[in-house]
């Protein structure tokens, strides 16, 4: 199985929605850090699981999307409390969408938020 890792990071801000969120249920600003990892059994025609370049591409226009945003202001977080856990996935989802490469297989999106937390989400591609 190959695998390729590329990493961003960039800050935005939330506040949960759940009952008794404590001082995290107020307005507040994270950093985080976003590590995408691509893996599949076979490369293309060049040799590569995917372009680099078409990854970090990607990557850019998906941490575009959220720098410098507030999460729960976003239609992907309607209804949803702007947790680290559905954050990851709506990054995984959104990066295979935007990411053309048919010999990936599976992805798996690690979101660290500051130096305390961290979620990750892994889906076949």
């Amino acid at each position: 199985m190959y695998a390729v890792t590329a990493s961003r990071s960039f800050v935005a801000q939330h506040s949960l929605t759940v009952p008794d969120a404590g001082p995290e249920g107020e307005w507040h600003s994270h950093r985080y850090g976003l590590e995408a990892e691509l893996r599949g059994t076979s490369l293309n025609e060049r040799g590569y699981l995917v372009d680099i370049d078409d990854l970090r591409a990607a990557l850019d226009l998906l941490v575009d999307r959220y720098r410098d945003e507030t999460l729960n202001d976003l239609p992907e977080f309607e209804g949803l409390n702007p947790s680290l856990e559905h954050f990851a996935r709506i990054c995984c989802d959104r990066l295979l969408a935007d990411l053309d490469a048919p010999t990936v297989e599976s992805a798996r999106v690690a979101l660290r938020e500051d130096d305390v937390a961290r979620a990750a989400y892994e889906r076949d591609a």
